[in-house]
């Protein structure tokens, strides 16, 4: 006959198996950030939750599960390993045709990098899109404040990233939305995921400024940091940064922390290349597994 377990010490064993495994869940930086986060986006919250009750179904299972001295050690899940995966290689592919200095590319450099993202991430980058293209397609990224969305927006209202502030004047095409009962989820992405670029010094700017103001007023961009893989989709929500700040590129609070560049000097050299998505079809917001339709 098997002897009966002490009840107390079953409790003990369960509890020591809980932390072990919340202790190696959250040394990933992802899962981290996605238990940690206290905001969910409407058009997303499906899906989270069903991907939280998912993993606290999972960790029920392994709490019910007798003791043996055979269980698996716990690992990332596959998702979390693709996209470690998929910065790895966009690394690897990158760190031999990029630039490592603020320029123009050259149709022969743009060509190679624009197939690697390609082959990588799934979506179209372009160093030139419909005869555009900016004076840098490598570059400096600084750190920006938040932006006012709408005319009675504050910082309280921002839902991450708050010790950057919220910027006292409006970005380059106002308001993201008149008002707040007119502020839409697309908005909130804008803002959330904006990129700052020097429109104003193109050579064109003046002779053709309605229709480049317009042209370039929420542009998609892909920016990609070459130093670790990572990469975020965003649109052009300002111009700027001035040319005496040695940066040529901005990016939102939200837009650093996707490259992991909102600590330290807050600031890294970046690709930044128009996407080309007629359809609006490629998501705001980090990318860095491959994108498919």
């Amino acid at each position: 006959m098997t002897p009966k377990t002490d009840l107390s010490q079953a409790i003990a064993n369960l509890e020591k198996q809980s932390q072990k495994l919340h202790k190696e869940l959250l040394k990933n930086k992802t899962a981290k950030k996605f238990y940690t986060r206290s905001t969910l986006l409407a058009h997303t919250l499906r899906e989270k939750s069903s991907q939280l009750l998912a993993g606290a179904g999972l960790i029920g299972t392994i709490l019910a599960t007798p003791m043996t001295s055979d269980i698996p050690p716990v690992h990332s899940s596959s998702v979390t390993a693709s996209a470690l995966d998929t910065q790895q290689e966009l690394l690897k592919k990158l760190a031999d045709i990029t630039p490592h200095r603020p320029t123009d590319l050259e149709p022969d450099q743009a060509e190679k990098i624009e197939k690697v993202i390609k082959e990588t991430l799934g979506v179209t980058a372009k160093a030139t899109l419909d005869d555009q293209s900016l004076n840098h397609q490598v570059g400096y990224i600084g750190y920006e404040q938040h932006l006012k969305r709408y005319p009675s927006d504050s910082l309280a209202q921002h839902d991450a990233e708050q010790v950057a502030g919220i910027a006292p004047g409006l970005g380059a095409w106002g308001y993201f939305a008149q008002s707040e009962s007119q502020f839409t989820t697309q908005d909130y992405l804008r803002e959330k995921y904006y990129s700052v670029a020097q429109t104003l010094y193109l050579p064109n700017w003046n002779a053709d400024f309605k229709y480049l103001r317009d042209w370039y007023q929420y542009r998609k961009v892909l920016v990609v940091n070459p130093a670790n893989g990572t990469a975020v989709v965003t649109v052009i929500g300002d111009a700027g940064p001035a040319e005496w700040t040695g940066k040529q590129f901005g990016g939102s609070p939200e837009v650093m922390e996707a490259l992991d560049l909102h600590l330290g000097p807050r600031k890294g050299l970046v690709l930044f290349l128009f996407i080309d998505d007629p359809d609006d079809m490629v998501p705001l917001g980090p990318l860095n597994q491959p994108f498919n339709l």
